[in-house]
């Protein structure tokens, strides 16, 4: 067994081949987040990010993309913007852990979404969660028979609203797969709106994660493609998504609507029209992800699994990483496993977005929306 470890851009066109031929022959790999172009487009925009590349007996058998920052501490590829990674191999592949970690110069690799049940990583899980998604196998019509079962009071309300929606602002539609770009930064300012208004982080903030939104919703081939969809009430958008798709799998990623059209619920409406959108373009499944939106388990039918866990190897970084993250990490999950904390601690973080919004009114400043 031999590793190597190269930059992105250096993989050649055998080895991105053999890629994406290890990843469609693997049903747990099939996530955009796993695919070559994601990784291409975040090491041209990245320098922490690197490959390792696998060979048995001169056939190349795996690659593992991850991040090197400093003191040797690995993170997975994206980090916080992503919702799947782990190793794409042949079936069954074992490596051992730490060996693959003095490979890629890591002291310490901490990991949330990875593919659960990997052999390299299995050993090193801590935890084990679903990731909730639609599944279209069956059926458009199949899926929706789900969403009454799971719920159907919820269901009842969704189309209320949906028709009131149509009735006072005019007829809905939903663009799949946009390519316009105005229609993107629309979105985005949505959503740029909507982590300030809430407390969080405004990832838009960064210019290299808008150059990276920007590059994806560009890409467009049959294994691999941005897709954007836009709810337009007569004329007006009013809710959107912008995520990955694979051939067969689309994965949730920004989800935004005009605050404007609150009352009319418009995310979950756009979503149901998305689901028959999704259905009706050839897709096999939506992934939405593990966390605890209450829309993800009234609108799921199925459920893939994400591992959290930590490898690492005797070193002052690892220890200084474990110190930092492990306790943060365990705190964070009692907090999403209790709803009632949940929702506690997301009002505290939106009541703080309320302050810094109407601390910047007063100061007659802008905060950057990020929007691109």
């Amino acid at each position: 067994m031999n590793i190597t470890v190269v930059r992105p851009g250096d993989l050649g066109e055998t080895e991105r081949s053999r890629w994406r031929e290890l990843q469609k022959a693997d049903p747990s790999l099939d996530n955009p987040f796993l695919s070559v172009e994601f990784t291409l487009a975040m090491g041209s925009l990245r320098d922490y990010v690197h490959v390792a590349i696998v060979e048995d007996a001169g056939q190349l058998t795996g690659f593992f993309p991850y991040e090197r920052h400093p003191f040797g501490i690995g993170k997975p590829l994206g980090g916080f913007l992503t919702t799947c990674h782990g190793l794409i191999s042949v079936p069954g592949l074992k490596l051992e852990a730490k060996a693959l970690l003095r490979a890629c110069g890591l002291n310490v690799f901490g990991f949330d979404h990875m593919v659960a049940g990997q052999p390299t990583f299995a050993p090193h899980e801590s935890d084990v969660r679903p990731a909730a998604v639609m599944d279209f196998t069956s059926g458009y019509d199949a899926w929706l028979d789900q969403v009454k079962r799971n719920s159907a009071k919820n269901l009842k309300t969704w189309r209320y609203k949906e028709r009131k929606l149509a009735r006072e602002h005019g007829e809905l539609r939903l663009s799949w797969a946009g390519t316009d770009p105005a229609e993107l930064s629309r979105l985005l300012a949505w959503k740029s709106d909507q982590y300030r208004r809430t407390g969080r982080v405004d990832r838009f903030a960064q210019p290299w994660i808008v150059r990276l939104t920007e590059r994806m919703h560009a890409e467009q081939s049959a294994d691999f493609a941005g897709v954007l969809t836009m709810l337009y009430a007569g004329d007006v958008p009013v809710a959107g998504h912008f995520g990955l798709r694979t051939a067969t799998t689309l994965v949730g990623w920004f989800p935004a609507y005009d605050t404007e059209f609150g009352k009319y619920s418009p995310g979950i409406v756009h979503h149901l029209h998305m689901a028959e959108a999704a259905a009706g373009a050839g897709l096999h499944m939506v992934d939405m992800g593990k966390g605890g939106k209450d829309y993800k388990h009234w609108l799921q039918n199925g459920a893939l699994h994400v591992s959290e866990g930590r490898v690492s190897r005797p070193s002052a970084a690892a220890a200084v990483h474990w110190i930092g993250r492990v306790p943060f990490n365990k705190a964070r999950t009692i907090v999403t496993d209790s709803p009632s904390l949940y929702r506690a601690a997301d009002r505290v973080l939106k009541g703080f977005g309320r302050m810094r919004s109407t601390r910047g009114q007063e100061s007659g400043t802008k905060e950057p929306s990020g929007a691109r």
